[in-house]
């Protein structure tokens, strides 16, 4: 603005409305075709009818029953433990991997391969299940 001009009485709202828009634009992603809508995370223009739905996590009992499950077989083909760390376990889901040996051993030796996995999928899922009903691991990383 020049010196010694005064503004005009609208000038500042229409600067204010200006900005306004502006912003409102970019928080908003107005733009052309590679707009996004982003409360939906589609294309703008898209209909949400046409998307396939996002696969939904897997809960955490049913992971800690699955690497139960399998460190379990694993321990009783080779008949050792191994280190709960180095399995990628907590204490607590090595304890119910434990338990599950226990339980699938005797049949396991018989030679009742059909027995031993059921009692390894009974006591995995069991286990597992009481261990995060309550939100699984509270007392460190390591339990």
């Amino acid at each position: 603005m020049a010196a010694g001009r005064t503004p005009r009485p609208g000038a500042a709202l229409g600067i204010g409305l200006g900005l306004a828009l502006l912003t409102g634009c970019l928080v908003t992603g107005c733009g052309g075709p590679d707009a996004r809508d982003t409360a939906a995370g589609t294309p703008s223009g898209a209909t949400t009818g046409s998307r396939s739905p996002s696969p939904q996590a897997t809960p955490p009992e049913a992971l800690c029953t699955r690497i139960v499950k399998y460190w379990t077989r694993r321990q009783l083909k080779d008949d050792t433990y191994g280190d709960y760390q180095s399995m990628g376990l907590s204490n607590g889901q090595y304890e119910i991997l434990m338990d599950a040996v226990d339980a699938a051993r005797p049949t396991w030796k018989r030679g009742d391969t059909k027995a031993a996995e059921q009692a390894i999928d009974r006591t995995a899922r069991a286990g597992c299940e009481k261990w995060y009903r309550n939100g699984g691991p509270s007392k460190g990383p390591w339990q």
